[in-house]
């Protein structure tokens, strides 16, 4: 069953709340978090406070994605504060065992993200120990932007090496999601998508996420 996480870089943050409230009861099966250090991508957006503070008010299963130069770092706090599922850029610079190893010791799922301009391959050593892995349908740290459409070619890449060597990790895109795309997604392997500005950025949220997960 293909599962739908909004992305809360998208949502009114005077209104975090109960914007994640609404999303949830309207479906929604996560909630994606995005943190941005403003070196490893040119932005910066929450850290552990806004989560701890969020997942104490709204039950949800979190999705956070750790777009920062040294996750291994920051996971305790992280899983602390009520990550669900921690994923990390292979391109960071701590090291990929040593990380997710640290992710799984605190209790939480873990996975790997590529940008668009890493290949699949990068990740494949590293999938029997891995809950998902993350395709990047644009470049990491601004919401809002155009998917790409070579991120498809690495979700069925992705898909026929899960499906060859019999593994059950998730595959999510995230990037310009929206109700063209998302069934192209859907068609290529992903099991998740992520969609930010197509669900908060519209008039209902709510009704935005009962739309897609129509689709």
């Amino acid at each position: 069953m293909i599962k739908l996480s909004p992305s809360i870089l998208a949502a009114d943050f005077a209104e975090l709340g109960r914007s994640c409230e609404a999303v949830m009861a309207a479906g929604a099966d996560m909630l994606h978090v995005d943190v941005m250090d403003g070196a490893f991508v040119p932005n910066i957006s929450l850290g552990v406070p806004v989560l701890a503070a969020l997942a104490k008010r709204v039950p949800a299963f979190y999705d956070v994605h750790l777009m920062i130069r040294r996750p291994l770092q920051y996971i305790k706090p992280f899983c602390a504060a009520g990550a669900n599922l921690l994923t990390f850029h292979i391109e960071a610079e701590s090291p990929v065992e040593q990380t997710i190893q640290a992710i799984h010791d605190e209790g939480c799922r873990a996975a790997l993200c590529i940008k668009p301009a890493t290949p699949p391959e990068a990740v494949f050593p590293y999938l029997d120990a891995l809950e998902m892995v993350l395709v990047m349908s644009v470049e990491p740290g601004f919401g809002g932007q155009k998917f790409m459409p070579s991120a498809l070619d690495k979700l069925r890449w992705l898909k026929a090496e899960k499906d060859r060597r019999g593994l059950k990790f998730l595959l999510e895109v995230d990037g310009g999601v929206d109700a063209a795309t998302a069934p192209q997604c859907v068609a290529a392997g992903a099991d998740v998508l992520v969609a930010g500005s197509a669900i908060f950025g519209a008039a209902d949220p709510a009704a935005a996420v009962r739309a897609m997960a129509a689709l």
